[in-house]
Formats: C-alpha cells, sequence, structure tokens
C-alpha cells in the first residue's frame, strides 16, 4: 500500500478513536497510530493541525463553540436561554419518567423529550462547519428526538434510553449532513482525495520525466491548488511525485 494512502487510512482511523473519545486524542495515541510511517517532528505536527481543524483536540478536548460563526453562536444563544426556563429534573424524576414513556405514557415522553433537549445542542457542536447551520442540525435533533421517546417501548432496560436517544440524534444530524452537504463535503473522503491527486501527479510525472508542481498540476487537470495542496497536507506531503517548491 501506498505510503499516502496509509497514511489518509490512519488519519480516518485516528478521527475515529477521538469521536469515541469525546472529541480528543492523546499525543501518544497519534504517535502510536503513526508509527508504522516513522513521521518527523515536523510531520506529526501537521497531522496535529489537522487534527485540531477538524475539531478534534489534542490532549483535552477543544471548545466547539470556537467553530462557529457570529451568527451561529448569537442563535445557539437565543435557544440555551430558551430551553432555560424548562424545568430541571432529578436522576430519579428522569428514571421515572423513562420507564412510564416505555410503557407509552405520552406525557412521561413529553417530558422526556424536554430532557434531552440540551444534549441535542451538545450533540449538534460536534457536527458544525459541515456546511450546514447548527439551528438546523438541532432542529433535526430535536424531531429525531421526539421520534425517539415514542419507541423507547422497543428497549429491554431503561437504562438503554440514553444511547438509543443520543444515537438516533446522531444519525439524524449525519443524514442531514450527507443530503445538504456539497458532493465535496458530504460524498468524498480523505483517502479519495489523496488517491485523485496522487494519480494526477503520477500521470504527469511519468510524462515529463520528473516530480511536478502544484501550479504545473493544477494546469494540466481540472483540479484546484486549493484542492492539491489540500491533499498534500492530508497525506503529509508524501505524494511521492508531487512538489511545492
Amino acid at each position: 500500500m501506498k505510503q499516502e494512502v496509509l497514511f489518509a487510512q490512519t488519519l480516518e482511523q485516528v478521527r475515529a478513536l477521538a469521536k469515541e473519545q469525546g472529541n480528543c486524542v492523546s499525543e501518544e495515541q497519534v504517535q502510536e497510530a503513526f508509527a508504522e510511517l516513522n513521521l518527523t517532528n515536523d510531520q506529526l505536527q501537521l497531522v496535529y493541525d489537522y487534527l485540531v481543524k477538524h475539531k478534534v483536540g489534542i490532549g483535552q478536548p477543544v471548545n466547539l463553540d470556537d467553530y462557529l460563526s457570529d451568527e451561529e453562536r448569537n442563535y445557539l444563544q437565543d435557544y440555551l436561554d430558551e430551553i432555560a426556563s424548562l424545568p430541571v429534573y432529578t436522576n430519579g424524576q428522569i428514571e421515572a419518567f423513562t420507564i412510564s414513556a416505555m410503557a407509552g405514557d405520552v406525557e412521561a415522553q413529553n417530558k422526556l423529550t424536554e430532557v434531552y433537549l440540551n444534549e441535542v445542542v451538545e450533540i449538534s457542536r460536534i457536527y458544525t462547519g459541515q456546511g450546514v447551520l447548527i439551528e438546523d442540525l438541532i432542529g433535526e435533533g430535536n424531531v429525531a428526538l421526539a421520534f425517539g421517546v415514542g419507541m423507547l417501548g422497543s428497549l429491554e432496560h431503561h437504562s438503554e434510553a440514553k444511547g438509543m436517544l443520543a444515537k438516533m440524534i446522531m444519525d439524524a444530524m449525519e443524514d442531514y449532513i450527507a443530503e445538504n452537504a456539497s458532493s465535496e463535503q458530504a460524498d468524498r473522503k480523505v483517502e479519495d482525495k489523496v488517491n485523485k491527486v496522487a494519480e494526477a501527479a503520477k500521470a504527469l510525472s511519468e510524462e515529463l520525466r520528473r516530480k511536478v508542481t502544484v501550479e504545473e498540476l493544477a494546469r494540466e487537470t481540472k483540479l484546484s491548488e486549493a484542492k492539491i495542496r489540500e491533499a498534500m497536507r492530508m497525506s503529509g506531503f508524501q505524494i511521492e511525485d508531487l512538489t511545492d517548491e
């Protein structure tokens, strides 16, 4: 397997691990994941920079609100102020609501929906910056939540409710992003981007019998210089036939 492809795959694996850990990985985990590639310190720093850019904290969680636009921050604050007036329930009350909701009690389902509105907000922060507004993510999440509390009767134990609802909320947001984001954001994965640029660079390099520059590759293909440089960064600048000099 080519180095640049292995790099891209490893990067996606690290992002998946971070998602499981609250959008955070340690430097040791990153170094262990990329050990086979023998990256230099400068190349590792590029990995760290890429991860932070994509809302993955190194050593500690990032502040997800830093990735919001001013408009989104204003909306989010207004929304949080609005739901702050809702009642706050104890863990015992939430457990009772959950059990009653599983039995089909509509009032309990409505109260449980209110309980998890803040959870929708927290999950929405993870999915910002992917071509859709946080307002729309919250809307989709709330619809999934309202639908999900009516399906709790399928569970065997009330302790499974929070996990089920969280998954339904996340799935709804991911589906919305896939449906509404641009093809570049929704459909093209890191490995595909790197492969496309690497293959084009190799073809042109064989023709010219030397490494090619970003500008040359952009002129000879339909790829923009920005996309080529992004692929270079994703591969840790390991696309063999391409140089940025």
